[in-house]
């Protein structure tokens, strides 16, 4: 987190930037330090991506500044102090881990003395020394996820930037580019990333910000803005054995419930007393609903993400 009167390593300041069509963002403002992971969330296309773009210089505000270390940024002019993972793959298949993190170090402007000692701390913090002289096209999506990972950060910048750093990977695989991520922000890097997968976000990230309609809507520790938006409230998630008709469904929206993945679940929040679940189930078959399952559970950023936006967080 920022020490007190530390310039942080990323700051955004009042960004402002219109695509011909429309404007996309709108007074955006956050500060991400060294240290810190930091999870930009929102729904497709709330301006994510684009607020992306302005902080790498592949776009310049219209307003608004952006600042690295406390150094105005323009367009073109990230230099050597961020990385860029993108969500699709943007490694070499044909060579070795080694072999694509010389590359993109060469690429970087790595002084050449230094490649090969930069090339063997970045495959060792990235838990890829076993495996640095296979081709990248033999190993699995997560070995390939932290190979693009590794090729970002061989130049040692002081921010790196991943979209969707997890997508298409299985759970172990998850995990250790979790682990990655960690090491990174032990090391003092700044680490922003954006992502649908909620869960991920809460239990990886220091901070996150829900982009909506141009600005940062919200932003905070998950626990600090679940407390603030929820208390001690609890979720209940009731799925019927039946999509309930017009009728039935309006009296479940009476009971403070609303349809979420399909017509028969049904969530909304109650009070946190033990008997909320039991009286709520009684009054459902006095409905004539009969009841698959219900359950109480804590509220999540993907509960957070439906009063915020109205709608459900992507898959």
């Amino acid at each position: 987190m920022t020490v007190a009167g530390a310039e942080p390593t990323l700051r955004v300041d009042g960004v402002h930037f219109r695509w011909p069509e429309r404007q996309v963002l709108n007074g955006v403002d956050m500060d991400l330090a060294a240290g810190e992971l930091y999870a930009l969330l929102g729904p497709n296309g709330a301006g994510k991506t684009t607020l992306i773009k302005a902080i790498c210089g592949r776009i310049s505000p219209q307003s608004g500044q952006i600042r690295l270390d406390g150094v105005p940024m323009s367009a073109g002019a990230a230099g050597h102090s961020i990385g860029l993972v993108p969500q699709a793959l943007a490694i070499y298949g044909h060579l070795t881990p080694r072999e694509n993190l010389e590359v993109f170090a060469r690429l970087a402007g790595v002084p050449r003395r230094e490649i090969k000692p930069a090339v063997a701390q970045v495959l060792e913090s990235t838990m890829l020394s076993p495996r640095a002289d296979d081709l990248v096209r033999t190993l699995s999506g997560g070995y390939q996820r932290r190979v693009n990972i590794a090729a970002a950060i061989v130049h040692k910048p002081r921010l790196l930037i991943l979209d969707e750093p997890t997508a298409g990977v299985d759970v172990d695989a998850r995990g250790s580019i979790h682990q990655v991520l960690r090491g990174l922000r032990a090391a003092g890097m700044a680490v922003l990333l954006t992502t649908h997968d909620l869960e991920q976000a809460e239990v990886l990230c220091d901070r996150v910000g829900f982009l909506l309609h141009g600005r940062l809507a919200e932003q905070g520790s998950p626990d600090a803005l679940l407390r603030q938006h929820f208390g001690d409230a609890r979720e209940i998630v009731v799925v019927l054995k039946q999509s309930p008709d017009s009728g039935k469904a309006a009296w479940l929206r009476q009971q403070g419930l609303s349809p979420t993945r399909t017509s028969s679940t049904w969530a909304g929040l109650q009070s946190a007393n033990n008997d909320s679940a039991e009286r709520l189930s009684e009054r459902l078959l006095g409905e004539g609903m009969e009841i698959r399952e219900l359950r109480l559970r804590m509220p999540d950023l993907s509960s957070l993400f439906l009063k915020l936006t109205g709608q459900e967080a992507a898959a």
